[in-house]
Parts: structure tokens; C-alpha cells; sequence
């Protein structure tokens, strides 16, 4: 038997409060299917969706029966993020390399647009996880009241208003803030890793790098041969031989 949602209390977050918004670099643009106009407007919405929802995707990593139905208008939006969240990508990158409370809290993040209000609410959703699946906690969070008030059915979500008036920068983006893996499996991966190097590399740019021919690309070669000068030879007075150089007559 499913449990329902546990109540929790929102907190006065930053995307809660309204107010005037100056735009600039850390205004995200808002990605829609309402002011498509070009074909190219789409492949942008759809690079948006995999940046919000994995970050980065490689080839392998792309969903194209689901991008060719959001082509075709046989998707909406909202279900092309509902299979991002279900796609095996997201479960093994998230799911199984994380608690259930961290998955909570990146799932909040990437759908939402925000934080976690407090630990309540991560153990809210946490036991709508262990009873309902990822299935039935991804469309108890697409179906919500928040979500659908704010990005709809057209909409891709994004991070809600970063721009912080009292402060010299923003807030964080979450992918920064909460990165894919935790601290156990980055240990278990190798990372950081902490690369010693001996040499010390100078940067050239390309334009000012040696072409072919350039004689200062056979400057070390040069510098490289040992060149010995040819010994001069020791001439005595007793070994000369005058009566032999005087010219005859």
C-alpha cells in the first residue's frame, strides 16, 4: 500500500520571493515549444532538456525514439523529460550511484528548478521512492502542482531565478553544486585525480607556433652536434727542409 506525501513547510527560497529582475548572464533562457519557429529552435529545446536532466550527453547517452516523437508532436515536453528521468542513462548515473535522499534532492533540483526546502521534505519523497519505484516519484513530481505551474506541459525546466540582487554572483548552478556522482563512488572512480608533472609546459598559440620548414624547429638538432675543429698541425724548425724551397736558377 502506498504512503501518501508527507507535508512539509516551505521555506522563503530565493525563486519564491517575487521581485524585479534586471537580465543578464545568469538569467536562464527559458526553452518552449509555444515560439518554435524554426526547425533549429527544437534541436535547441532538446539539447536543453539533456543539459537540465543529465548535464551532458554523449552519443550513447541520446534518447532518438523519443526526440524523432517530439519531432512529430506525439510528445509533449513534460513526457519528453518523464523519459529522460525513466531512461537507463538516468538510473545508472543517478539512481544506483547515490542514497535515495540525493536522488531526491538532484531530482528536485532538475525538475523543480530549485532546492530542497529542508530534510523533511527529502524524506517525503524518499518514501514515495521506496514504496512507489522511480516510476510513480517521477510522476508524482511531473504532476504536481509546482511543476505544472510553473513549465507546464511545454516548457523545459530550468533552474528558477539564480539572480540574487544582494549579491555580487548568483547562486550556484546545480550541476556544480550537486554533482552526478557521491563522495564514495568518486573515490571508488578515482576522483580527483592529482596528476604530478616534472616539466613545466608553456602554452603557444597557433599562430605563433613553428611551421614546417622553420629553421627553429632544427634548433635543438643544431645545438646537438658536437663539431670538432681540425687540429692544427705543430711545425718544427728542424724539420724544415730550406735547401729544397730555395728556387733553382
Amino acid at each position: 500500500m502506498a504512503l501518501p506525501l508527507l507535508s512539509y513547510t516551505p521555506v522563503s527560497q530565493n525563486q519564491r520571493v517575487a521581485g524585479y529582475e534586471v537580465p543578464g548572464d545568469e538569467q536562464p533562457r527559458i526553452y518552449t515549444t509555444e515560439n518554435i519557429l524554426f526547425g533549429t529552435d527544437l534541436d535547441e529545446l532538446i539539447e536543453a532538456a539533456y543539459r537540465q536532466i543529465f548535464f551532458h550527453a554523449f552519443a550513447w547517452d541520446r534518447e532518438r525514439f523519443l526526440e524523432s516523437q517530439l519531432r512529430n508532436g506525439q510528445l509533449t515536453v513534460r513526457d519528453f523529460i518523464r523519459g529522460l528521468l525513466l531512461s537507463k542513462t538516468f538510473y545508472n548515473s543517478f539512481y544506483e550511484k547515490n542514497s535515495n535522499y540525493r536522488f531526491v534532492e538532484q531530482c528536485v533540483q532538475r525538475v523543480l528548478g530549485r532546492d530542497v526546502y529542508n530534510e523533511r521534505e527529502k524524506i517525503a519523497w524518499s518514501i514515495v521512492v521506496a514504496t512507489k519505484g522511480i516510476k510513480g516519484f517521477v510522476d508524482e513530481l511531473l504532476n504536481s502542482e509546482e511543476y505544472l505551474t510553473n513549465f507546464g506541459y511545454d516548457t523545459v525546466p530550468y533552474q528558477r531565478r539564480r539572480v540574487l540582487p544582494g549579491r555580487r554572483q548568483g547562486e550556484r548552478p546545480f550541476n556544480i553544486k550537486s554533482p552526478r556522482y557521491d563522495g564514495y563512488y568518486r573515490a571508488q572512480l578515482g576522483f580527483p585525480q592529482i596528476i604530478w608533472q616534472n616539466e613545466v609546459r608553456r602554452f603557444v598559440p597557433q599562430d605563433k607556433q613553428a611551421k614546417a620548414g622553420d629553421p627553429t624547429n632544427f634548433l635543438d638538432m643544431a645545438r646537438g652536434v658536437n663539431a670538432q675543429p681540425n687540429p692544427l698541425p705543430r711545425v718544427s724548425a728542424q724539420n724544415i727542409d730550406y735547401m729544397s724551397r730555395v728556387p733553382k736558377r
